[in-house]
């Protein structure tokens, strides 16, 4: 879920073999557009279809788990930055027996998915309104991981299929947590020109990729959740998102938690289920 973490290493490297002077812009640009791609090693161990789907000439591969019987609808799982759709197997194993279709796919630039650049929502929003056509969805309930999580909620803005939002450690906007988390011997002013390229090189608005241009216009339900100790997307990402969401909304913020580790509470998964309880 760290936004190119191993390009950022790289960068971090050069410093020290360089100097700051010598890193290029353009190395920023390639840690946005390109992170890690991890590889889909796991077969879920429990009954799934192959889900091959596209957008924009981009191939997308998931996996769709159905329930017998289908009686709670679809849950869509959202990964994470240079994640990949084999962390929500054990989503799936605790969703589709109670009731619910899950579908979850390899994000664009991803796993065994085609593209070469993420575009934070931009492109990644009409990618999930492609993914909830190819399973038929007439309505679905979005899970979603830190990208995962700011995409559903741009997703919500424009697809009324999506009736609810769980948003994990989501962010704000690109330009802002592209800032926070850029390398010290990266200036205010560089940064900037690095998302610049990014947005030419990967041809998409650097400033549409925000959750908060988008919050205004989701009026469904929205379950936000962040880590209070999260230092790698603050938690006045989520405040800020809360404050910005037109409709109904709750913010759980779990004390002590990191940006990965809000999930590993048992008392967060109670409260999810209570969350999802509440549609019919």
């Amino acid at each position: 879920m760290r936004i190119a973490t191993v390009a950022i290493a790289v960068v971090l490297l050069s410093v020290i073999l360089l100097g700051a002077s010598c890193v290029p812009a353009e190395w920023g640009a390639n840690a946005v557009l390109h992170p890690h791609r991890r590889p889909v090693t796991l077969t879920p161990p429990v009954p799934h279809e192959k889900l091959v789907f596209e957008n924009d000439g981009v191939k997308l591969v998931g996996w769709a788990f159905r329930a017998q019987p289908s009686t709670r609808g679809w849950l869509v799982y959202l990964h994470g930055i240079a994640d990949n759709r084999q962390s929500a197997i054990g989503f799936a194993q605790r969703f589709v027996p109670q009731g619910y279709d899950v579908l979850v796919y390899d994000s664009r630039a991803h796993g065994d998915s085609g593209g070469e650049a993420v575009t934070y929502g931009v492109r990644e929003k009409e990618d999930l309104r492609r993914a909830l056509d190819a399973v038929g969805a007439g309505r679905a309930i979005v899970f979603g991981c830190s990208l995962g999580a700011s995409v559903g909620l741009q997703g919500a803005a424009v697809d009324p299929r999506i009736v609810g939002v769980v948003a994990q450690s989501p962010f704000a906007d690109l330009r802002t947590i592209a800032h926070e988390r850029k390398p010290f011997v990266f200036t205010h002013a560089k940064a900037d020109v690095a998302l610049t390229m990014a947005g030419q090189q990967g041809a998409f608005d650097v400033d549409e990729a925000s959750v908060l241009r988008a919050a205004p216009h989701v009026t469904v339900p929205v379950l936000l959740i962040h880590g209070g100790a999260d230092g790698e997307t603050r938690p006045s990402h989520s405040r800020r998102i809360f404050d910005a969401l037109a409709g109904p909304k709750e913010l759980l913020i779990v004390e002590g938690a990191g940006h990965d580790d809000t999930l590993a509470r048992a008392e967060t998964w109670q409260r999810i289920e209570q969350w999802l309880a509440r549609f019919p």
